[in-house]
């Protein structure tokens, strides 16, 4: 293991599944050396531990829902009374939850306000909690970096029927700009990941079409963004902060997004 990491304290929200940008994250992040805390509202986070500790890494996992600041405090409690302190938050949890109600296409003339909030408590809220949480033990020891799952969605571009969705995803971008500034001299910086089309086990049918689009012709994978995840919580990002760094294969350069042989 090469140790970038060592002596450092992460915690991961949305680590259920093996195919997720959340388990690629804790791995990327494990393999370097962190001591590893990892939630998520299904009990697969558990197994996802063992699968950690089997890998040699040490981890606690947790099965909180992170709609819940009060749940989500009680969490950050235990986690740092375990190790004193936290360094590193990467919050990825967020678009579904692991068996539970999925997002639907709804356009604004037709989405009920349940189903507004349901996502914007889902995208956005879960990761304010967090930072709610676990933000107090950072100030205090004057270090943290806070990485926070944003998307090309909403921020740089849109889809019908997605509207809240895109309201949280920018809103995201908007909470980790005012952050950044709020903090920067806590010695906390906080960036954002902008995926664009990553295969995972919530992808659908059009967005892998999307992603054979993309100018470099695949969807990315979970690996390759979760590696974005660890430069900006390591010391070789210490100098940036309230930024959002694109990883979509160069999709949202292109005009057109057809296939490439009526076009480019």
């Amino acid at each position: 293991m090469y140790g970038r990491f060592d002596n450092k304290v992460a915690f991961i929200s949305g680590v259920a599944k093996t195919n997720g940008i959340g388990w690629a994250t804790a791995q990327a992040l494990g393999e370097e050396g962190a001591k590893l805390g990892i939630t998520d509202i299904s009990d697969m986070v558990h197994e996802r531990a063992e699968d950690l500790r089997r890998q040699g890494m040490e981890v606690t996992s947790f099965v909180t829902d992170l709609r819940s600041l009060s749940a989500v405090r009680e969490m950050a409690a235990a986690f740092v009374d375990k190790y004193q302190r936290v360094d590193i938050l990467c919050n990825v949890a967020g678009l579904a939850i692991t068996g539970g109600q999925e997002e639907e296409l709804v356009p604004i003339l037709d989405i009920e306000e349940k189903e507004w909030d349901f996502s914007i408590e889902l995208n956005l809220k879960t990761t304010f909690n967090a930072i709610k949480a676990f933000l107090p033990y950072m100030v205090r020891n004057k270090y943290g970096r806070i990485v926070n799952c944003s998307s090309v969605t909403g921020p740089i571009v849109a889809n019908p029927g997605e509207a809240s969705y895109c309201a949280a995803k920018a809103g995201i971008m908007g909470l980790t700009r005012a952050l950044a500034i709020e903090v920067a001299k806590e010695g906390v910086t906080v960036n954002a990941v902008g995926p664009g089309w990553i295969v995972t086990g919530s992808s659908q049918k059009g967005e892998l079409v999307g992603a054979q689009n993309t100018p470099i012709g695949r969807g990315g994978s979970p690996d390759e963004v979760a590696k974005v995840f660890r430069f900006l919580a390591s010391e070789d990002a210490s100098y940036i902060t309230g930024q959002l760094i694109v990883v979509d294969g160069g999709n949202i350069l292109q005009e057109y997004k057809g296939p490439s042989e009526y076009y480019y």
